[in-house]
């Protein structure tokens, strides 16, 4: 009997170092969306994605510039969707966090690859040239567990800049937070250093779901035409929590929601999770490269609802040990048990 799964599609920053080769490495078997993608980025001016990841070496500036970063990410996704075993999985749905959103557009069959590669792109171009920037900082203990202290310093900042600091993802036991260069000083001076990492200022990011996209969100809407937005083909969970079904979905509110509302809002990742296991209750949920950093994320939304009882950071080990209920595609054991 087939498991059921919900797909989740990680966003900006998980193709990184350790990601480079990995598209040739694992999909050099599907030349044929490789070329179709490879010939819209041509078409666009752009580096081609097999070039890019079959780079001699990881070059920051190459790799994390927006419209490569965006397509690699992109690329990465879909070719991993593409790979699940369905003889063995039933995908009940799919959700992504912040730029996964465009990844599970395109594996929902709202995009055709070739149209979502160029509408990624172009995405990554407006949003990447707003101003501003993106931090990110751990709001849980060591356990994965809420710690007020730390929830509290995040909120007194937001209140002492409010109009400049705004949340941009709810991400698990992180906030990202999103705001004026003047508002990320604020956060990187004033929060406590955690793990002599955090807070942690997003390389090549700028306020992304943040009021400072406004003017990214213009552009998107005059650009993009609500005719570009089919029915998807099985349930989408968004940054609001909505559930898009294939038979009660109108494309121009997909097109608002996706060039505007998720753009220049929060994306409250860690709800499009909680309604993901409550609506749909998978057996498992299949992230999706590249990388395996979102896992964090999920396991610690899991936490916060004690689904099936998983209460802290050890609970979830230990259950993932025994029976995975998270199965990422980024891991090579894990990615065994999909394909």
């Amino acid at each position: 009997m087939k498991k059921t799964a919900v797909v989740v599609c990680p966003g900006r920053g998980s193709y990184n170092k350790p990601e480079l080769g990995s598209i040739g490495r694992l999909h050099g078997d599907k030349t044929a969306l490789l070329t179709e993608l490879d010939k819209v980025r041509a078409e666009l001016g752009l580096a081609g994605i097999r070039e890019l990841d079959g780079a001699g070496h990881y070059a920051s500036r190459v790799h994390q510039q927006a419209e490569n970063a965006a397509g690699l990410i992109f690329s990465a996704g879909l070719l991993d969707y593409q790979s699940i075993n369905q003889a063995e999985f039933d995908v009940v749905a799919i959700t992504g966090n912040s730029m996964g959103w465009y990844t599970a557009l395109g594996c929902a069959g709202v995009w055709h690859p070739a149209a979502a590669m160029q509408y990624v792109c172009q995405m990554a171009k407006l949003t990447a040239g707003a101003a501003g920037g993106q931090c990110i900082y751990p709001l849980v203990n060591s356990d994965w567990q809420p710690d007020a202290d730390k929830i509290a310093l995040v909120d007194v900042l937001l209140a002492d800049y409010a109009g400049e600091l705004f949340e941009s993802i709810r991400f698990g036991g992180y906030a990202v937070l999103a705001g004026s260069e003047a508002a990320m000083q604020a956060v990187l001076r004033r929060l406590p250093r955690v793990d002599e990492r955090f807070p942690l200022l997003l390389p090549g990011h700028a306020a992304f779901h943040s009021p400072l996209m406004a003017d990214a969100a213009s552009k998107a809407m005059a650009a993009i035409p609500a005719s570009a937005f089919a029915r998807p083909e099985l349930p989408l969970i968004d940054g609001c929590g909505r559930i898009w079904q294939p038979f009660a979905t109108e494309a121009a509110a997909l097109k608002h929601y996706t060039l505007d509302r998720q753009v220049q809002g929060c994306y409250d990742f860690s709800l499009a999770i909680e309604v993901a296991v409550k609506e749909f209750a998978p057996d498992v949920l299949i992230l999706l490269g590249p990388g395996s950093s979102l896992g964090g994320a999920v396991a610690q939304s899991l936490i916060r609802l004690n689904w099936q009882g998983l209460g802290s950071k050890a609970d979830f080990s230990a259950r993932q040990q025994q029976s995975p209920l998270l199965l990422s595609m980024g891991l090579s054991e894990q990615r065994s048990l999909v394909l």
